[in-house]
Order: C-alpha cells, then sequence, then structure tokens
C-alpha cells in the first residue's frame, strides 16, 4: 500500500484520517504544520500529501507550492481535505498544484474513496 503523509492543525483529525488509511493498509506520517511537513518531506519520499489549508504557520497552499518546487514531489499526488468550500480556495489550490478536494466533515469510505482513486488503486 502507500505512504501517506497528513498535515493538519487538528490533532482529532490527523488522528482520525491515520486511523482510517491505516486500517485499509497505508502506511500515515503526520505533521502539525506546513513547515515540518515540508522539512518532512525534503528528506522523505512519500505516494500521496493531504492537508487542511487553514493551518496557522504555513497553509495548505503554502505547502503545495513549496511541495512543488522539491524534485521528489513534482508529480506526487496532493489533496486538500478542509472545510473550505469556495471556490476561488480551490481554484488557489489547483493553481498550487492540488490534484483533489475532499470536504470536511467527510466519511471514511468518501476518504477511502478519494485516495484509491488518486492513487491509482
Amino acid at each position: 500500500m502507500a505512504t501517506i503523509l497528513i498535515v493538519d492543525d487538528m490533532r482529532s483529525m490527523r488522528d482520525l484520517v491515520k486511523s482510517v488509511l491505516e486500517k485499509r493498509g497505508h502506511t500515515v506520517v503526520t505533521q502539525d504544520d506546513g513547515v515540518p511537513a515540508l522539512a518532512y518531506a525534503e528528506n522523505n519520499n512519500v505516494d500521496l500529501v493531504i492537508s487542511d489549508i487553514n493551518m496557522p504557520v504555513m497553509n495548505g497552499i503554502t505547502l503545495v507550492e513549496s511541495l512543488r518546487k522539491i524534485a521528489g514531489y513534482v508529480k506526487t499526488p496532493i489533496l486538500m481535505l478542509t472545510t473550505e468550500d469556495a471556490q476561488d480556495k480551490k481554484n488557489q489550490a489547483r493553481a498550487a498544484g492540488a490534484n483533489g478536494w475532499i470536504q470536511k466533515p467527510f466519511n471514511p469510505e468518501r476518504l477511502e474513496k478519494a485516495v484509491n482513486k488518486t492513487l491509482g488503486l
């Protein structure tokens, strides 16, 4: 299965997503903000990044832009998992290099379906 990086400033959300994806056989790494996530990515490769948009230090859109500058992350799939539903935010995320969008709250089946589709599973 895949190695997935989850980035969200809410511990409960990180834990929930991690639990759902680990039950499906994935290896999950979590970070609480874009800054430590970027530092992790600079030294490790993952198969998929799932990130919130609104985080206190480095937001998800800036994280996506920064990840796309790392050679190993140019084509790595990135999904945004957020409460944001404004079209302009979606457009900003896509322009930064995000591949898809999962709206919070979500159900586990919807998350699994989005991950599988994104990873081609």
